[in-house]
Formats: structure tokens, C-alpha cells, sequence
């Protein structure tokens, strides 16, 4: 099935068709659009008039979105500006959930914004803020320690100069504050160029952007939170855009997919069972098309990821303990 939907200039939402494909025989119930944005998926979901889409961003400036939006589809369309983490705070108790859906991935407007910072061709403070946040880039690059920042590059940009940028960083603060530009410059100086299409500062902005915006904690959260409000025969669709996200919702799919003995997480006194809380429908994920990628470079990287659920459970020890050293390092947010 196609989304025969018009979407503004340098909007392509990714693998769309795909999506629509395989939540469509879902269709005439309500659907959680988890990551609304521009609102490219909620658009083509209600196309099907019996569909309702409840969408969900932390991103205030979505609300612009979600504005033209409820004109076009009234009652059959509804906007909350929350962390999708907060999905179980929603009032839910008289919709018949069939998707909730997560797409990773960011705007080329978010990423053109200079308020929020998130280019490295942007030029004065850091933020990199989507919204609802505690802290901004500006606070963590001139004011956490050396050996956290040192830390969060390491892990959430998996930057092999993480230790030499972090301990320049430290003696350029000494002098000045250091603002956008400022940290570009230093990165460019603590990498060889190469050829390559990859710039030089971007896996130090992602990992700047994941530990501000608290990602790594949003995203199991948010799953484990879609899981505990979909019913049994619902659908949760994820689409990743870098490794460490399809990480976490590849160990989310396939380790409750898999029969695991509960044994070990209960008191002695209880019958060891087991349960398999997902079913899926294919175990690789789903990739963007040639055609795709050529029209839309930034959807190289996207990987569509999807589970069915199949029974109820409140147990995921072995999900939160298992990237328990990723949240660790989010949590050094606390120092500032």
C-alpha cells in the first residue's frame, strides 16, 4: 500500500511506505505516534478516515504541526507535548490501541533550527534541547568533568578520540567559554580529516544530543511503558538511526520473543515459568530502498523494527539491567 500523502519541502518521512504496509491490515482503531515532529506518519494514517492517531513530541514547536492537523481530522486526531517515556500517563481508557510507533530519527527543520543547536555549522551557544530537558550541551561542555565528558563521547558517540577531545576541552574552558563553533574547531584539530562523508564533530553531536536529551533512558522507557499499554495483539513499530538505539530495540524484540525462564527475578517459593511476551513477524530489520536512499540520504542509516505482543508481563530486569551502564552515564547529569 502506498501513502498517497503531500508532505513540504525536504519532509520525507522514512520507509513510510513500508510502515503503512505492515500496521494497515491494523487499520480502524487508534494508532500512538510516539515521535509526531512534522507529522509525515500521523498525515498518512489518517488518511484511512476510521483510523485515530494520538501523537505525542516533546518538541514544543510540534504543536504548530498538530495544530493544522486537528483542523483537517478533528476528533479523529489528538496532540500532547510530553516525553514519549510519559506514554502511560496518557488517558487511554477508551481507545482501542493497535500501534504505537516510534521513528528515532530527526527533521532536517530540527536540524536546521539554530535554537536548538543540533548542527555543528551552527554558530554561538550550545544547546542541543529538543525540549522538556533539565539541561543544555552549553552546561556540559563547560562544566562537567573531564573524565564524564570523556565518558559520554566514548559511549554514546562511540568516538575513538573521546579521551584526547574531552582533555582539550578541559584547557580550552580554562581560557573562555566555549560555544559551537569553539568545539567544531577543537574536534576538527583532534581528528585527521579523511575522505569521508562523515563530518569530523558528528559523533561527538550525537553523543552531546543523546546525553542531553536523556535518549538512551527515553527509549527504554518509552518501550517498556508501549508495552505495558498495548493490548495483546497490538504492535509496537521502531525505527532506529544509529547503532546504539537499534541496540536496545533488537534486545527489546528478541530476547521477549524468546521463552525466558523467570526463575531467577522471583523468590525461591515461586514455580519457575516461562513466558514469551512478543511474537515477530521477521527478525531482520527493514531497511530503506535504493530509491529511497538516493531521494532522501539521510535515511541511509534507518532500520524498521517490529513486534507483536502476545501477553501481558510486568517483569523487565533483564532489559533495564542489561544497558543499566548507559543510564549510568546519563545520569552524570545530576553533577551540574
Amino acid at each position: 500500500m502506498n501513502a498517497t500523502v503531500k508532505f513540504g519541502k525536504n519532509h520525507f518521512p522514512v520507509l513510510l511506505d513500508e510502515l503503512i504496509s505492515i500496521i494497515s491490515p491494523l487499520y480502524s482503531g487508534t494508532f500512538i505516534d510516539c515521535t509526531f515532529g512534522q507529522g509525515g506518519y500521523s498525515k498518512a494514517i489518517l488518511l484511512n478516515l476510521n483510523n485515530k492517531v494520538i501523537a505525542i513530541d516533546r518538541d514544543n514547536k510540534a504543536v504548530l504541526n498538530a495544530i493544522h492537523l486537528k483542523k483537517k481530522f478533528k476528533d479523529n486526531f489528538h496532540f500532547e507535548n510530553i516525553k514519549f517515556s510519559e506514554i502511560n500517563t496518557l488517558n487511554l481508557n477508551k481507545e482501542n490501541i493497535k500501534a504505537i510507533i516510534f521513528d528515532l530519527g530527526y527533521s532536517s527543520k530540527q536540524i536546521q533550527d539554530p535554537e536548538k543547536g543540533l548542527s555543528f555549522h551552527t554558530k554561538g551557544k550550545l544547546n542541543m534541547q529538543m525540549g522538556l530537558n533539565d539541561i543544555s550541551a552549553h552546561e556540559v561542555i563547560n562544566f562537567l568533568e573531564s573524565k564524564d565528558i570523556e565518558k559520554i563521547f566514548k559511549y554514546f558517540g562511540e568516538e575513538k578520540k573521546s579521551k584526547i577531545i574531552s582533555k582539550k576541552i578541559s584547557l580550552l574552558r580554562q581560557k573562555k567559554i566555549i560555544k559551537t563553533e569553539d568545539l567544531v574547531n577543537l574536534i576538527n584539530q583532534s581528528k585527521l580529516k579523511k575522505n569521508s562523508k562523515i563530518h569530523n564533530a558528528t559523533k561527538i553531536f550525537q553523543a552531546l544530543r543523546i546525553f542531553v536529551n536523556k535518549e538512551i533512558s527515553e527509549l527504554i522507557f518509552g518501550l517498556i511503558n508501549a508495552y505495558k499499554i498495548l493490548p495483546v495483539g497490538g504492535m509496537i513499530v521502531a525505527i532506529s538511526f544509529h547503532s546504539i538505539e537499534d541496540r536496545i530495540i533488537k534486545f527489546f524484540f528478541k530476547n521477549f520473543s524468546q521463552k525466558i525462564s523467570l526463575s531467577r527475578y522471583l523468590p525461591d517459593q515461586f514455580e519457575e515459568k516461562e513466558e514469551k511476551l512478543f511474537k515477530l513477524p521477521r527478525k531482520k530489520p527493514i531497511v530503506p530502498s535504493e530509491y529511497e536512499k538516493k531521494i532522501n540520504p539521510p535515511s541511509r542509516s534507518a532500520k524498521l523494527r517490529y513486534a507483536i505482543k502476545v501477553k501481558h508481563s510486568d517483569n523487565f530486569d533483564i532489559f533495564t539491567e542489561k544497558f543499566k551502564y548507559l543510564i549510568d552515564i546519563e545520569n552524570l547529569s545530576k553533577k551540574l
